[in-house]
């Protein structure tokens, strides 16, 4: 009789032990993979992200790059990770791009993720070198009516919102420029000041301060107004009605990540993005619109993204890769 109590007491103490040690999370470093180079767009708003995470969850999220294929690389390989709130990854609008544009991935955009929330919204600016003689959107179309295919346009990779601007400028102009898909942001402005290509569509966290110092002309936002941060600078939309790009960034998990796990991760996002320090380095980063919002709200917005650019790609009768 005195065995058998002696083992109920010690079952329960043993599942109140499991229990408890289910209810710690995180109890340990999380990492947080970004499918771009360091020092472009995607690598500095992920690096401001963990930051303002691993205070409010008690670890370090270490920042992990997995660049190539416009970020795929790092969707294939985060997917296929076990879901326990330990490997994360930070999306970027190239990803529902990339669900719209590839006929195939190794991966479902919106079935293999978990996502958590959003971080924010930001606009692309179209840039050519200080000293090139095109100094406007009706310049640039010119000159590339003048010589289909002649000048080049560079990309952060294939599949990459900003490739898909690209594709889409040329579409709704009637002219032909050649893509040049890059691993980063600092590696195309590299290449767009040493003469290597000729237009950049890219990120205001990559162009504007090198606009700033003179470096580069900026053609225009994509955006369809006037963005927030730069009003001086035109939407490329006063000369190409119906242009509109914007690309957003959020943090996401492989599916089936534990219920307990998602909701601590969307809590500790959104009282980062509500951190005025924190919100404000994003501000200064792009001038990005800071946004958090549910699972479900980022879930939807997603697919919201997927089928426009489907609508987009069909219309503009952009080839499928």
């Amino acid at each position: 009789m005195r065995s058998r109590i002696l083992f109920a007491a010690l079952g329960i103490l043993a599942l109140d032990h499991v229990a408890a040690a289910q209810e710690i999370y995180p109890s340990r470093s999380i990492t947080l993979t970004i499918g771009f180079a360091a020092g472009g767009n995607g690598d500095i708003i992920t690096r401001i992200v963990a930051d303002g995470l691993s205070p409010r969850l008690g670890q370090p999220v270490v920042v992990e790059q997995r660049p190539g294929a416009g970020g795929n690389n790092a969707s294939a390989r985060v997917a296929k990770l076990p879901p326990d709130g330990y490997q994360l990854i930070s999306l970027t609008g190239g990803h529902a791009v990339s669900g719209a544009l590839y006929k195939s991935l190794p991966f479902d955009p919106i079935d293999d993720f978990q996502m958590i929330s959003t971080v924010g919204y930001q606009s692309f600016m179209i840039a050519v070198r200080a000293d090139s003689k095109v100094r406007s959107v009706a310049d640039l179309v010119a000159a590339a009516k003048a010589t289909p295919g002649k000048l080049t346009y560079s990309s952060v990779g294939v599949g990459s919102t900003q490739h898909l601007a690209g594709e889409w400028f040329c579409a709704l102009t009637g002219v032909k420029m050649t893509h040049v898909p890059y691993r980063s942001g600092s590696a195309t402005m590299s290449d767009l000041l040493g003469g290597q290509i000729d237009v950049a569509f890219d990120t205001i966290t990559v162009v504007d301060p090198l606009f700033r110092d003179g470096r580069v002309r900026v053609l225009g936002v994509t955006s369809g107004t006037r963005w927030w941060s730069t009003p001086d600078i035109v939407p490329v939309a006063e000369a190409v009605p119906g242009y509109d790009v914007r690309t957003w960034v959020g943090i996401a998990a492989p599916r089936g990540l534990p219920e307990q796990a998602l909701k601590r991760l969307n809590e500790a996002l959104r009282s980062a993005l509500a951190d005025p320090a924190v919100a404000e380095r994003l501000r200064k980063t792009g001038g990005m619109d800071v946004q958090a919002n549910s699972p479900d709200e980022m879930r939807s917005m997603v697919a919201g993204q997927i089928a426009r650019w489907k609508k987009v790609i069909a219309e503009a009768e952009i080839p499928q890769q």
